[in-house]
């Protein structure tokens, strides 16, 4: 009966080599656009953040991360206090504030 059929074999092992360049290319690849597209720009924007936050002063008009204009009227070394109307102070994080206004800004909304 096993004349009907005929054996299977293995096919051979290819021949041991550096393995395929273009694998490698293609791994450089991504690892240069996940750089320049992603590490590269995060790591830039966290250092103006950083940069911001250290130069806070009294004074100063900022937007927090929720969205409210105030006026620092106090810093501390992880808050900073904002005058968001007459009489109503608010204390929040340092690491809150996502942007510094020019002067005057408040005064023309």
């Amino acid at each position: 009966m096993s004349f009907f059929i005929s054996p299977a074999f293995a096919q051979e092992a290819p021949a041991g080599g550096a393995g395929d360049p273009m694998g490698l290319l293609f791994l450089v690849g991504f690892a240069l656009i996940f750089y320049f597209m992603m590490w590269r720009p995060q790591s830039k924007r966290a250092k103006e953040h950083k940069a911001l936050v250290a130069g806070l002063s009294k004074g100063d008009e900022v937007v927090t991360s929720g969205g409210l204009l105030g006026r620092v009227t106090k810093v501390d070394d992880d808050y900073v206090v904002l005058a968001v109307s007459d009489n109503v102070e608010l204390k929040f994080q340092k690491m809150h504030v996502a942007a510094a206004l020019p002067k005057g800004t408040i005064k023309e909304i």
